[in-house]
């Protein structure tokens, strides 16, 4: 048995606000009673099934988003008006954390955190980016799934116009959005 290595969950801690799974805390040798030991010394929390935070690490931004993200063993990627306020496109204010999941999750029986609306499609590599420890859709990418979520007109305009006007992306690639700006 491999003895735990506390510098390497703090390192991978680190790269997630403080958070780490079940599984990740077991491939640096924390077995399952030694983090039930940690839990009842108050050392570490339990934030939900399976995903843990390291109680001495600073206090994230989006935490609400990392949970969830590793919830998705770290498969998922935010999306929808998530991305947007993401992005900081338009003022939108997401009622829940939109999560694309990959399309063969589709089949399987999921205990969706609470607040968190998933979506089930393959979002290619190109189509991905990274806000801090999180994976999250490409500008385009959000403002096409926005569009075919039917968000408000004047949101979605909202965002193309911020989308251009800080560069994300040009005039002409926002005429493939279908969105009147």
């Amino acid at each position: 048995m491999e003895s735990p290595d506390r510098a390497a969950l703090y390192e991978l801690a680190a790269g997630q606000e403080g958070y780490f799974t079940t599984r990740q805390a077991d491939a640096v040798g924390y077995s399952r009673p030694l983090l039930a030991h940690h839990l009842q010394s108050g050392r570490i929390r339990r934030a939900r099934r399976g995903v843990y935070r390291l109680v001495e690490f600073p206090s994230g931004e989006h935490e609400d988003l990392v949970i969830a993200w590793l919830w998705s063993d770290r498969a998922g990627v935010f999306s929808h008006d998530t991305a947007l306020a993401i992005h900081n496109l338009s003022d939108v204010l997401p009622a829940h954390l939109h999560l694309t999941l990959p399309a063969s999750w589709s089949k399987r029986r999921l205990r969706v955190p609470e607040g968190a609306r998933v979506h089930f499609a393959d979002v290619p590599e190109r189509e991905r980016g990274w806000s801090g420890a999180v994976s999250v859709t490409s500008p385009p990418r959000t403002i096409r799934d926005c569009a075919a979520d039917h968000l408000p007109p004047d949101i979605l305009a909202q965002a193309v116009r911020d989308g251009i006007a800080r560069g994300l992306f040009t005039p002409a690639e926002a005429i493939d959005f279908g969105v009147d700006r």
